[in-house]
């Protein structure tokens, strides 16, 4: 989920740089690719992504018995 709002920041720095767009400094597109850019490292990181990376248990094969 946080690779997808990375990619939205992203196209939404895109807009404000290829347009021109005059807003404050709070949201100049280098503010919003860097909040982008954070919300991809903590997607990688593994944060949100709903798994542990360690489960504790072991998966179980099926047997034939």
């Amino acid at each position: 989920m946080l690779g997808i709002a990375a990619a939205v920041l992203f196209f939404v720095a895109f807009l404000i740089n290829a347009a021109d767009i005059a807003t404050n400094d709070t949201f100049s597109s280098t503010n919003v690719m860097l909040i982008g850019l954070t919300a991809l490292a903590l997607h990688l990181a593994g944060v949100g992504s709903g798994r542990s990376a360690h489960s504790g248990g072991r998966r179980r094969l099926w047997s034939r018995s």
